[in-house]
């Protein structure tokens, strides 16, 4: 349940009617509120100390279905211009860009902005009356109504257009410069860093837990991409049923009914209840596509699909591919500083430990980064050098001498294929380079 809360949460910050939602019904609300204020106190006040002068009805009604008007076409041009610029960048960068975009916070607010406005003077002016101005009761009897202005409300409008002014300001200039090459690589390399952070503890700790290949399986009955794994829950279904629990996928793995999410085995079944295998399937939550969410290897693939695209025929954008391993390679070198045999949140002690996960391994990681963009990267002089600098300083920077030999071995494998990918000047650049770099790390 704590997963599906989770991906409930995720999809919702995700979609784009939840700030509008919100915002127009906080300002409802603050537009009843501002009503009655105006209907049970005298707002001459306002006028008093010169805060605003009193509108009539007539002028009062003008402003308000003026501003509600503006509010309601530039909310459509907003949103207008937000899907052209999410089309243009997940045609230029890649699909799946997409979701970036979708949750880009800056773009949302600012519709709700705009929506909220509009809201708030709908409602406000539906009060507006005219003195002399007639309704009819719930009995049928006509009842003659005294004129009233809602001049506190009407303050709280103009508010409302100086920061509907301020947020059209800022979505112009959120929108390009959202959709920059460099903007967007920044976004998804800081947030691979972070998400490292949080995912891996900083130093090794004790001893990870042996796997257990065997024991009885717990087999998917649905088709899709596992989106959460809620291991809290696994972890109290194992300490109630005295099992352990091995995990035979990880986020982001593709299954289908039949296929094994996870094994368990009995630790002591006479002191446990007996063994839910459906309680355990439900804390896999699964969707017909991926999320970031426990996820690196999927921002990973986000940074070599844009640099793979850039180095294609067809765009030729060296420039771009390397910002993008500029990017890897700092995720690469905090990966390789991190304890990959845990994640935060794992028991310390071994012994105590219950479910034990699916491990992504250093040289995993690094052949789904710069393994993945070696094909691409190998036909660029340029973006074959700057690989193997990137490379070579990520190394530099880890003390652990194995997962130094992964990236050295990435390095000499990049420089093989580029062998076969250049010729002449090109490759006695590339392999001058290789060489020089080969020499310093000896």
């Amino acid at each position: 349940m704590t997963a599906r809360i989770r991906l409930f949460w995720i999809t919702l910050r995700g979609s784009y009617w939840f700030y509008p939602a919100a915002l127009a019904i906080a300002a409802f609300a603050l537009s009843l509120t501002t009503l009655h204020l105006d209907r049970t106190l005298n707002t001459a006040w306002l006028a008093e100390i010169g805060v605003m002068e009193l509108a009539g009805p007539d002028s009062a009604s003008d402003i308000l279905v003026l501003v509600a008007g503006a509010m309601l076409g530039v909310a459509s041009t907003v949103f207008s211009i937000t899907i052209a610029a999410v089309a243009y960048a997940s045609g230029t960068y890649g699909p799946r860009l997409l979701n970036n975009f979708m949750e880009d916070r800056g773009n949302k607010v600012s519709l709700a902005v705009f929506i909220a406005t509009f809201v708030f003077c709908v409602n406000v002016l539906r009060t507006i009356r005219h003195d002399g101005a007639k309704t009819t009761g719930f009995g049928g009897e006509v009842l003659e109504l005294s004129s009233f202005v809602p001049n506190l409300s009407l303050l709280i409008a103009y508010g409302l257009i100086i920061v509907s002014v301020g947020t059209l300001v800022y979505f112009l200039h959120h929108i390009p410069s959202s959709i920059r090459i460099h903007t967007v690589l920044q976004t998804i390399g800081e947030r691979l860093i972070r998400d490292i952070c949080e995912v891996y503890p900083e130093k090794p700790s004790a001893p990870a837990p042996a796997r257990d290949a065997e024991g009885a399986p717990i087999t998917a009955d649905r088709t899709g991409y596992v989106q959460s794994i809620s291991f809290d829950a696994l972890a109290t279904l194992a300490a109630a049923t005295a099992t352990r629990i091995t995990l035979d996928c990880r986020t982001g793995d593709f299954v289908h009914p039949g296929m094994v999410l996870a094994r368990w085995s009995d630790d002591d079944a006479a002191e446990g209840a007996p063994f839910d295998s459906a309680k355990a399937r439900d804390a896999f939550v699964l969707g017909g596509m991926r999320t970031s969410d426990q996820d690196l290897r999927f921002l990973i693939d986000e940074l070599v699909e844009i640099g793979l695209r850039a180095l294609s025929p067809g765009i030729n954008d060296p420039f771009t591919a390397i910002t993008a391993m500029h990017w890897l390679g700092a995720a690469t070198a905090e990966l390789g500083q991190r304890d990959l045999d845990r994640q935060s949140g794992d028991d310390e002690n071994a012994a105590e430990q219950r479910v034990m996960r699916r491990v992504v391994t250093f040289a995993d990681y690094v052949r789904r980064g710069f393994g993945s963009l070696r094909s691409g990267v190998a036909t660029s002089p340029l973006a074959t050098m700057v690989a193997l600098e990137t490379i070579d300083n990520a190394a530099r920077v880890l003390d652990d001498e194995t997962r130094r030999a992964d990236l050295r071995r990435e390095a000499a494998l990049l420089f093989e294929q580029a062998k076969t990918a250049l010729v002449g000047p090109d490759l006695a650049m590339v392999e001058a380079r290789y060489r020089a770099i080969e020499a310093a790390g000896a």
